[in-house]
């Protein structure tokens, strides 16, 4: 392609606007429309929150404190400073929450993976968590991308299937609960770009010398797209803001890559049944390519799945010497370290297999001295002078 047709095209992309005819439904009216017909309860945002631009152009509201932690099997099996590092993101801005003891997986795993469950007890089993959230006050908050994405499709079929309705119902009638739907499914990176310039503004790390490349979520921004977060002013709304905003907002180097839009290769089945095709896809279709294209110093993602199999996947790349070697994690573990969260009481980054020490190096944070205080409290707790760590414990 010629310099100029280039120019061109780049031209065309510095404003873009989307034609009428592709946007898609806007949910709320048919919400409310049931609500007011005694179908169901909508769970409404309350307090101070933050309206941000969807793909197509309709607000959407984002609840600041208050909320419901809707947590992610594979965060807390595989990624625990994931979670963590969102709780302690929320606390030091000062945001109450709750950290729920009743909520269930959303089993989407079952439907994407292997489809063996159906529809009414799939769409049972998210509106259980809803109900469960609606009963404490507090909002829900998703942090899985599958959960976040599966939640929306049931959120449709409820609203346009009125059997499937009178099933869930009588489930819940059951279990002693209301058919109840948030105002907003909300998911934790959305919360993050909703307060990002808060983030920034106690950042106490210079992060302008990181170089980033991101990787979106596909279940966050390809399922029920209309309902992710594109911002004009981050890619020119060509690309979901999540995730980018944040970086943008804290300094550091965002870079492109040219298979931005592609799966991490994690997928589902894949996972399952062809995990050979997952380490591939991940590190010679994303971590290579971003590697050659943008030489990053850690890729971002906001998915379980994602930073799972972009992080976990290289040992078996770096084996047969390709080009990887990036460390790998989510934007509310470099938020954190940003902000001086402790690498391995907050972040917990020694669950992650890729090197992330040349990282931390240079972001101005001394792993060994960490480590050996790291070290220090698992002594603690081995002895069993002490069963858990605090929030003290995190910030002493």
């Amino acid at each position: 392609m010629s310099d100029g047709a280039v120019s061109v095209i780049l031209g065309k992309k510095e404003k873009f606007e989307r034609a009428p005819d592709r946007r898609s439904e806007d949910f709320h009216e048919r919400l409310f429309e049931l609500e007011a017909e005694g179908e169901l309860v909508v769970q409404r945002i309350t307090g101070d929150f933050v309206e941000v631009p969807t793909k197509y152009g309709v607000i959407k509201k984002i609840q600041k404190a208050n909320l419901w932690h809707h947590k992610s099997c594979g965060q807390c099996g595989h990624i625990p400073g994931y979670s963590t590092s969102i709780f302690w993101l929320m606390r030091k801005l000062g945001y109450d929450y709750i950290d729920p003891e009743d909520q269930t997986s959303c089993t989407a795993w079952n439907y994407y993976a292997s489809a063996t469950s159906n529809q009414a007890a799939q769409a049972a089993v998210a509106v259980r968590n809803f109900a469960a959230a609606y009963e404490t006050g507090n909002f829900p908050l998703i942090h899985c991308g599958t959960s976040y994405g599966h939640y929306k499709e049931v959120r449709a079929e409820l609203l346009h299937d009125g059997a499937l309705r009178q099933q869930v119902t009588k489930v819940l009638h059951r279990l002693g609960k209301q058919l109840v739907l948030p105002e907003e499914i909300i998911h934790y990176s959305e919360w993050l770009y909703a307060v990002r310039d808060e983030i920034s503004a106690r950042a106490v790390r210079d992060v302008s010398g990181i170089a980033v490349t991101v990787h979106p979520a596909c279940h966050y921004y390809k399922l029920v797209e209309g309902d992710a977060i594109f911002d004009p002013d981050v890619y020119h709304g060509q690309r979901t803001a999540a995730v980018s905003g944040l970086v943008l907002a804290l300094g550091a180097d965002l870079r492109s890559y040219s298979t931005f839009f592609d799966c991490c290769g994690f997928g589902f089945r894949h996972i399952l049944v062809q995990r050979d095709f997952t380490r591939s896809f991940a590190t010679l279709r994303k971590i290579e390519v971003m590697k050659e294209e943008a030489d990053p110093d850690v890729v971002l993602t906001h998915d379980t799945g994602c930073v799972t199999a972009l992080d976990k996947s290289q040992f078996a790349a770096q084996a047969h010497e390709r080009n990887v070697g990036v460390p790998v994690m989510s934007e509310a573990q470099f938020a954190a370290l940003a902000m001086g969260a402790h690498p391995f009481k907050v972040a917990q980054l020694h669950w992650h297999s890729t090197n992330y020490r040349p990282l931390l190096e240079k972001m101005g944070i001394d792993w060994e001295a960490a480590w050996a205080e790291f070290q220090e409290d698992a002594k603690r707790l081995k002895s069993g002078g002490q069963e858990f760590l605090t929030w003290a414990d995190v910030d002493a």
